[in-house]
């Protein structure tokens, strides 16, 4: 099969995409009425729908109510508050079908065609009354602009230091099509699904079936493999809704045009991972490790993972310590079943390279050109397993004195 490879990228995030608009505002559940804690998502059709939840057996009430109304694989819309957690509240489940209602209302389209999501402190009480007031004004702020998108993201974010959004257009059939996303995460973040809340559009056009096949294709090569600090949310959602208004066929799953959408999708997804990782609660740096040489691509993403994982290394990065030891520790710990006497590992950044371990043993270099390398904001660990062809990415952060600040007073 012949697949496109290069994307181009655009402004408007969600919005990007044919048929979508947003609006992020203030609605009360935040105190600084200067952050904005709600944000809203409507489409001018009703799409087809994907989604992947959190594995925490603890998990907010929105992802119940989100898994009946995509019982039948559509949706319209999105609503997402942050700041407070519907998540262990009481009246929690019918709060958030409540929202629905009250969203559905201002929308004029049924309660069951809205998603809900939510972020923020676990386990505090919630009202309706903040949602009765702010639903209506993010109903009437709907923009199908780059703005919106922007103030949407605003409003779903937490400890997070900027809004986080992308898109990209590729061609369907030779249609231009579009895949628009934005994201929140900065803490809590070792996801076994997807992370923390990340929504997606397209314009593109594909049967609920095919939609989930994409996304949960794409999922575990990308958003399975960040790690910020080994807490995996109670209320990790990603969610994916497909307008089809850019007029290509349908896809179906085994095409040259499905494996396009596939890869522009991991595009995205692969932007976002970055874009989550480098922004890790009190992070100075983004950690990208690849692996190579690994005997099967379980073992490669494990391996990778594991490592941006470790905490050890992680504050070794925030030093500019290139204590490749603890790289293979954390190799060696690694769940599978494989053979380490043939790694090799690298430190990679803009500053250059240094090759730091040969055979699971030290390769000579210089502590000066290594701390050089290291000095710079994105680091790449490269692995090379040299123990077959498969190979796989994580993200990850370094793991600073601004992390520990941060979580010590994180509801105070």
């Amino acid at each position: 099969m012949s697949t496109q490879t290069e994307f181009t990228a655009l402004p408007g995030g969600i919005c990007a995409p044919r048929g979508f608009a947003a609006a992020g505002v203030h609605c009360g559940i935040r105190r600084n009425q200067q952050k904005p804690d709600l944000a809203l998502i409507k489409a001018e059709v009703r799409c087809a729908g994907a989604a992947c939840y959190t594995t925490n057996k603890v998990y907010g009430a929105p992802i119940t109510v989100d898994r009946e109304h995509l019982a039948d694989g559509y949706a319209r819309a999105i609503l997402v508050n942050s700041g407070n957690a519907n998540t262990c509240a009481p009246g929690g489940l019918e709060l958030a079908r409540q929202t629905c209602r009250l969203a559905g209302e201002a929308l004029g389209i049924p309660a069951e065609d809205v998603l809900p999501a939510s972020t923020g402190v676990i386990g505090q009480p919630m009202t309706i009354e903040p949602f009765a007031a702010g639903i209506p004004a993010a109903a009437a702020a709907l923009a199908a602009t780059p703005a919106g998108s922007r103030a949407a993201a605003t409003a779903i974010m937490t400890t997070d230091t900027h809004p986080k959004e992308y898109a990209v257009e590729f061609l369907l059939g030779g249609k231009p099509c579009r895949i628009g996303a934005i994201a929140k995460g900065s803490g809590m973040i070792h996801p076994n699904m997807a992370t923390m809340l990340l929504f997606l559009t397209t314009d593109a056009a594909a049967d609920p079936a095919v939609l989930q096949a994409a996304l949960s294709r794409v999922v575990p090569a990308t958003f399975n493999q960040i790690s910020v600090d080994g807490d995996t949310s109670t209320n990790d959602t990603v969610m994916l809704l497909a307008s089809g208004l850019a007029g290509a066929a349908p896809l179906a799953e085994g095409t040259d045009d499905y494996e396009t959408f596939v890869a522009a999708l991991t595009c995205v997804a692969e932007h976002m991972c970055r874009e989550l990782a480098g922004d890790g609660e009190g992070a100075t740096k983004l950690l990208e490790c690849r692996v190579t040489g690994a005997p099967d691509l379980q073992t490669a993403r494990a391996v990778a993972k594991s490592v941006i994982h470790s905490t050890l290394f992680k504050a070794a990065m925030f030093g500019a310590d290139a204590n490749w030891g603890r790289v293979l520790c954390a190799i060696g710990y690694t769940p599978g079943d494989f053979d380490v006497s043939r790694t090799s590992v690298r430190l990679q950044s803009d500053a250059g390279e240094v090759f730091v371990c040969e055979n699971a043993a030290l390769h000579p270099y210089s502590e000066e050109e290594a701390a050089r390398v290291l000095a710079e904001r994105e680091i790449r660990i490269l692995v090379d397993l040299g123990d077959g062809e498969a190979a796989a990415k994580a993200w990850g952060c370094d793991l600073t004195y601004e992390y520990v600040k941060i979580n010590g007073d994180y509801r105070t």
